[in-house]
């Protein structure tokens, strides 16, 4: 049996309102890697995390009062398990109706939760409201490749459109794209994203590297997995000294996934705000 036809995705579900941390349903990330070449067990050939983003987050104080925030976690990618999705935001609402003594004792759920299932330390960061006016929008820096004139008529993933000019001097630079298209592999549902790469290296092809990003766009694969196929794909391509990879998706059920990926420990994680799409 897949794995996936045990969790809640793609079923009708109950809202549990009182609070549950076995609706949490984790994904081994060891399947998709061996896809893409990493053996499990092996050291991976990158670093990074996945930010989540929650903007539906509620609970009651004593005496019935709901309390509202938001919620970041960040899940490293050396965790064995990914969170699914729709198990996270059953699991979150399930703390509608329940009362907790303190915000503390919300973030320490939450942590302790999601660390179990992710099998690695999760950090957890509540927005209360007295800090909402504090969040904006940002925007992914770098050259953005989405006003190219290519022409494309293939919508999965073709990496042999990736290639660097070796013939030219190593340059670095920052590329974005707002074209980022895939699909959700259980319920087809689609995963729009923006997308930054980063990397030292000769230049690699603007115009092959925008045909690789559309030719994703009916590729049925989680955000995260998503990320970690364009990271290989570029790394065996094009052989950048350094690269990072960063996807910012936009948000279902209340929910935004933004994985990032880098070659280098020293690559710094990029900064959280979101885009005008999420």
């Amino acid at each position: 049996m897949n794995i996936l036809d045990q969790g809640p995705l793609g079923k009708a579900s109950t809202y549990v309102e009182h609070y549950d941390a076995s609706l949490l349903f984790p994904i081994p990330r060891a399947d998709k890697r061996a896809e893409i070449g990493i053996n499990h067990g092996a050291s991976l050939p990158f670093c990074g995390v996945d930010i989540w983003n929650a903007f539906e987050l509620s609970w009651l104080v004593s005496g019935g009062k709901p309390c509202v925030a938001l919620a970041k976690f960040i899940v490293p990618a050396t965790s064995p398990n990914i969170i699914e999705s729709k198990s996270l935001k059953l699991y979150l609402n399930s703390f509608n109706q329940t009362v907790f003594a303190s915000v503390n004792d919300v973030h320490n759920c939450l942590t302790r939760d999601l660390s179990v299932v992710a099998g690695a330390a999760v950090a957890a960061e509540l927005v209360l409201p007295q800090q909402f006016s504090e969040q904006r929008i940002a925007a992914l820096g770098g050259f953005c490749l989405d006003g190219l004139p290519i022409s494309i008529d293939t919508y999965l993933p073709r990496p042999e459109f990736l290639f660097s000019h070796t013939e030219a001097p190593v340059v670095t630079e920052t590329l974005t794209s707002h074209l980022l298209k895939s699909n959700c592999p259980v319920t087809g549902q689609p995963d729009w994203g923006s997308l930054q790469m980063a990397y030292t290296g000769h230049p690699i092809d603007r115009e092959g590297l925008l045909k690789y990003i559309v030719s994703l766009r009916r590729h049925n694969e989680f955000h995260e997995q998503c990320v970690e196929r364009i990271f290989m794909n570029l790394m065996q391509r094009c052989s950048p000294l350094r690269l990072s990879v960063y996807a910012r998706y936009t948000r279902r059920g209340g929910i935004d996934i933004n994985p990032f990926r880098a070659s280098h420990a020293d690559i710094p994680l990029p900064e959280s705000g979101r885009l005008a799409r999420q």
